[in-house]
């Protein structure tokens, strides 16, 4: 009979410890982690409620062959460099190799802004490739016009085809700024 009144006792200081342990932040703690992530909030929003425009989704599925050409350079001579530091014209990227294929990317600069981006090579060989790219290249193609820079969101499910068009997006503004 000692033994279960023990083992009662026991088992109700352990509930009585486990409910009184404190879970909750310091004030200090709890307003510096409300103010942290404000901005990767702001971001998330964004790429997920992003609507491809028209013009943007037909640039993107414009050029659905891979041709397999992985020159570079512009197409177009350059003008004299912007308060953007971006030189107008067209300037194609180096086609930047994935796991699935490659991916080009090529942009259009006037007045000192990208105005239109084109991906006239990406992996187009299986329908799974054709399903993820039709998705993730207007997404990218609006981010970049809106960024009008390289720091674009990766999308997701898209990964591959997202870091090779941001490595030969890059190369584009590299040169269009030289």
């Amino acid at each position: 009979m000692k033994k279960i009144v023990y083992a009662l006792m026991a088992t109700v200081t352990g509930l009585v410890l486990l409910f009184s342990y404190r879970t909750s932040l310091v004030p200090e703690q709890a307003s510096a982690l409300a103010q942290t992530p404000a901005s990767g909030v702001a971001a998330a929003p964004r790429a997920a409620t992003s609507t491809p425009s028209p013009s943007a989704s037909a640039s993107a599925s414009s050029g659905a062959t891979s041709s397999g050409s992985t020159s570079s350079g512009s197409t177009a001579a350059a003008a004299p460099t912007s308060s953007s530091g971006l030189a107008d014209g067209t300037w194609t990227g180096q086609a930047a190799s994935t796991r699935y294929g490659a991916v080009q990317v090529r942009i259009t600069v006037s007045g000192g802004t990208i105005t239109d981006v084109q991906v006239p090579q990406y992996p187009s060989e299986s329908g799974r490739d054709q399903q993820i790219n039709s998705r993730a290249l207007p997404i990218l193609v609006q981010q970049t016009v809106q960024a009008q820079s390289a720091q674009v969101d990766m999308v997701s499910g898209a990964t591959y085809t997202s870091t090779g068009y941001r490595t030969s997006l890059q190369s584009a503004l590299d040169q269009a700024r030289s």
